[in-house]
């Protein structure tokens, strides 16, 4: 599997292991996001924040969809 790109947490755990032990330290390049959930955009900074060890959320990161605008599409 070690060719195999992962794709799934299961996977990871197979190929890398797991430490239950793990405590992800904050560092200076760990800054809060506007990016809103679900984006693609937070979606890579959480991903890029687990890569390095550190914490998934930050105090500071966009809680909300507040003063965001996007596309409507009426229902079919």
């Amino acid at each position: 599997m070690s060719s195999k790109k992962v794709t799934n947490v299961f996977e990871a755990i197979l190929k890398y292991g797991h430490d239950e032990d793990f405590c992800p330290e904050p560092t200076e390049v760990f800054l809060a996001t506007d990016a809103p959930a679900g984006s693609d955009e937070k979606i890579e900074i959480l991903r890029n924040r687990v890569q390095m060890g550190q914490p998934l959320w930050h105090d500071d990161d966009r809680v909300d969809y507040n003063g965001l605008v996007g596309a409507v599409r009426p229902r079919e």
